[in-house]
């Protein structure tokens, strides 16, 4: 679930990156992208000429591929299994890009909040991943030019840069046969992954936490980008955070349908940074505990609702968890866990979800079906059936009550997969690429010359619920 754009992006872990494409590049050209979340890895290939593609001149997705397995983290005690699980899909590179191509096609991977959590209990252990992966990578033919853990902050300003490139907010092919800067607007991003959420957009106002406040140049244009990464509070954890409430307050599920009962090992329920801090005292990891559901919408609720602190801020505005946030505003784009939680609501179980009170409806119809209903309803898709009810609570709460829209602004939000002509596919990591280096080239009738500033883009001190992730 990756919108990637393209290469050379070397400079992407640097505090400051300038960026000035060159249209007199070989055609076609291409570039590699491991997108490493939390519970997998995809690869992205791209294909650039040197002129213009299909008479858009924006970047084009080439194929992709979806490593076996999960994410890379979770091979902390199998280090060399991390490099072995990305092999499959170079071995489509190698056939997926020419084989003369193959020593100047620059090859990535971008890691995210797995890692940084990974880096949180053992950087022995993140360490040992990161070694590994490089030296499977190092192995093959491509210009490789790094395997990195992004910062929260750099996650969500990819994303919203990948979403606007995509979309030409930046900067548009004319008919006429010349580029121009459209006189419209930007569009936030949000973004849901397995183990971070982030919220993205361009704001008037200075932040009143200089953290969540970054500065580009893009095209001779300027732009005050608000950003926030809530490390713990992407879809995976949550789950873990909720189940781990529920074995300690109920006894039961809440958010659960009834008839589905799982055996929980404990041992795995507080192995993360995001629930240790509920671990209790003197616990034997190796027990397991049958736990029931009882699809319950309003214990759900209120369940979902303990994972935010709403009441604490020390700014004017917040979103949750004492987080400086101004009102948002204008369009948003909504990918990854946001898309396929409300593609599932509106598609499988046929609910409306256009505002903000259907979304609250159709999670309440959701949450009390019971499993039997819900195995009826979406055969075949019993790997995550019994924490739609959950996912989805979560969304709505993160959207109206984290985020503050309300039913004027949530209809400014579209859940998408795909965006732009191409159909190219958002993502975590989604801009990376762009600020890498594929943004489009030199001035007059053809690209325009594109200086991209990114700053800051250090990392943050990765934290827990809440904090910069």
């Amino acid at each position: 679930m990756s919108g990637r754009l393209g290469p050379p992006m070397a400079s992407l872990f640097r505090p400051e990156v300038r960026v000035s494409a060159d249209c007199s590049l070989p055609s076609p050209q291409y570039g590699i992208v491991l997108d490493a979340g939390s519970s997998h890895t995809s690869m992205f290939i791209y294909k650039w000429p040197a002129d213009k593609e299909n008479d858009t001149g924006i970047v084009g997705q080439h194929s992709s591929c979806d490593v076996q397995g999960g994410g890379i983290s979770s091979y902390a005690d199998d280090p060399a299994g991390a490099g072995q699980s990305l092999v499959e899909c170079l071995e489509q590179a190698l056939r997926d890009v020419p084989k003369d191509q193959h020593s100047r096609t620059p090859l990535y991977l971008g890691a995210t909040a797995g890692m940084r959590l990974l880096n949180l209990t053992s950087p022995e252990a993140c360490a040992g991943v990161l070694g590994a992966v490089t030296q499977t990578l190092t192995q093959y033919p491509f210009d490789f030019r790094g395997a990195r853990i992004l910062s929260g902050q750099d996650e969500g300003v990819f994303g919203w840069v990948t979403a606007n490139y995509l979309l030409e907010n930046f900067i548009k092919y004319g008919w006429v046969g010349r580029w121009f800067r459209p006189r419209r607007g930007t569009t936030g991003a949000m973004d849901l992954g397995g183990a971070s959420t982030q919220i993205t957009f361009e704001t008037a106002s200075p932040a009143e936490d200089p953290a969540n406040e970054v500065h580009l140049q893009l095209y001779g244009q300027k732009y005050r980008v608000y950003t926030h990464s809530f490390l713990c509070y992407g879809r995976d954890q949550v789950l873990q955070r909720l189940l781990a409430s529920a074995l300690q307050t109920h006894g039961f599920h809440p958010c659960w349908p009834r008839g589905y009962s799982s055996q929980v090992l404990l041992g795995e329920v507080y192995q993360s940074p995001c629930t240790a801090g509920q671990r209790p005292p003197g616990l034997n990891s190796s027990t397991r505990v049958s736990l029931s559901g009882t699809s319950d919408p309003i214990l759900c609720r209120s369940l979902v609702s303990s994972l935010f602190n709403f009441s604490s801020c020390r700014f004017s505005l917040c979103s949750f968890n004492g987080v400086f946030q101004p009102p948002v505003a204008g369009s948003f784009i909504a990918f990854s866990a946001f898309y396929y939680t409300v593609d599932f609501l509106r598609t499988v179980m046929g609910l409306p979800v256009a505002t903000l009170q259907q979304l609250e409806a159709a999670s309440g119809t959701l949450c009390n079906q019971t499993w039997a209903e819900l195995q009826a309803q979406a055969p075949g898709q019993q790997a995550h059936l019994a924490s739609h009810c959950a996912t989805a609570v979560f969304v709505h709460q993160l959207l109206s009550r984290g985020y503050g829209f309300d039913e004027r602004t949530f209809g400014g939000v579209a859940f998408q997969k795909k965006v732009g002509g191409a159909g190219q596919s958002l993502g975590r990591r989604g801009g990376a690429e762009a600020c890498r280096g594929l943004l489009p080239g030199p001035a007059g009738g053809e690209r325009p010359r594109a200086d991209a500033t990114l700053q800051p883009l250090h990392a943050q001190p990765p934290g827990l619920p809440g904090t910069t992730a």
